[in-house]
């Protein structure tokens, strides 16, 4: 059974009339984990991808490299979009019951905060109904706004770039803060973290643009000019 037949039962269940929880409930543990973030990144995509009034052909390309969704699955994961789309609960539901699912694990919240930042930027253009939800949904997962503006400051151009806010630390901290907290973003950017945490193959290479964007902020922090060989 692949990944998106999974995911649009799961979603057809909540069409059907099983309630979030229920669903939820059922994608908490392995290997029902990685649907869980699958279908945090679709149905939430999908909410999104209505806060700016149009769903656009860019936003479903990106939806495609997040996940690499092969010929015959294409009808199933076109089902899962429109189900999510059409379900009558607000996107605070979803996210709340998210949070509840990985509760224990912050990190991969935040993966799937930059799947959704990837999809907004999806047509170039950084919309303010997508701000708010981006800025609600971050709440509802318990991150900081520090922890925010450092995940706007790596997707959106025009936002602020400093390398501070895109590490997410404060200028006051020390040099030595600053590289452990680099360090600690480095390990968790690493694909086997993320494989062990139950993100799917396909959402781990976005992390390819986070250790990108990383290390060049430690680098011009660092005073390195971008030529440093990021040994940890």
């Amino acid at each position: 059974m692949s990944l998106w037949t999974r995911i649009s039962d799961a979603l057809s269940a909540l069409a059907k009339g099983a309630s979030l929880s229920e669903v939820f409930e059922h994608l908490r543990t392995p290997p029902e984990r990685s649907v869980g973030f699958a279908i945090a990144v679709v149905a939430l995509g999908a909410k999104m991808a209505k806060a700016d009034g149009l769903v656009t052909r860019d936003e479903v390309t990106a939806f495609r490299e997040v996940f690499r969704i092969a010929p015959g699955d294409e009808a199933g994961a076109a089902k899962v979009f429109n189900l999510a789309r059409q379900d009558v609960a607000g996107y605070q539901d979803y996210a709340r019951r998210i949070q509840a699912m990985f509760a224990d694990d912050p990190t991969t919240l935040c993966d799937l905060m930059e799947g959704l930042f990837h999809i907004a930027m999806a047509d170039g253009f950084y919309h303010p109904g997508e701000n708010a939800f981006l800025e609600e949904v971050s709440e509802i997962f318990g991150q900081t706004s520090q922890q925010f503006s450092a995940l706007r400051a790596r997707f959106v151009p025009d936002a602020p770039r400093d390398p501070y806010t895109v590490l997410g630390v404060s200028p006051t901290a020390s040099k030595d803060e600053i590289r452990k907290h680099w360090r600690r973003l480095v390990r968790e950017t690493h694909p086997d973290a993320m494989m062990a945490r139950g993100v799917p193959e396909e959402a781990v290479r976005l992390a390819e643009k986070k250790m990108i964007d990383i290390n060049r902020a430690w680098d011009q922090i660092n005073g390195c000019g971008g030529h440093a060989s990021h040994h940890i």
